[in-house]
């Protein structure tokens, strides 16, 4: 059975986590970092810069336990969405390492902010445009 991940990137705002609901067709299918600073008590978003590498870690160990199920029954995660800003290309070689590891083929996906969306999480315009300005596109 083939197995596809697909990376959606974008800065804040660019509708990366819709486009990837709309791609694999369920919440629980797409990982995203920026989940990991939801508080579970008041499912309010709570972003602390301090643990933006713990938030990473655990969307990948997430992405790999999915990749690992897949291997028990090829009939689970047959299709899986990371979205996150992935601006820089290591910032994607985790996922690329799991994709080779659990037999995934990789889509990488840039989503533009055409439609004038918000970005829900208050990034500053001047991490935005750092954001714009260190974005590498491998064609």
């Amino acid at each position: 059975m083939k197995k596809i991940l697909y990376i959606v990137r974008g800065i804040p705002g660019s509708g990366k986590s819709t486009f990837a609901e709309q791609i694999v067709g369920a919440g629980f299918l797409v990982f995203e970092a920026d989940k990991y600073f939801i508080n579970q008590d008041n499912g309010k978003y709570e972003f602390d810069i301090s643990k933006i590498k713990d938030a990473h870690k655990w969307c990948q160990n997430l992405v790999e336990n999915c990749m690992k199920d897949s291997m028990v029954n090829d009939q689970y995660y047959r299709e899986i969405a990371v979205s996150n800003t992935f601006t820089q290309e290591w910032e994607m070689e985790p996922y690329f390492e799991l994709a080779k590891t659990y037999g995934y083929k990789v889509f990488s996906i840039v989503v533009e902010n055409r439609h004038g969306g918000t970005n829900q999480h208050g990034v500053p315009e001047d991490k935005l445009e750092q954001m714009k300005n260190r974005f590498e596109i491998k064609l």
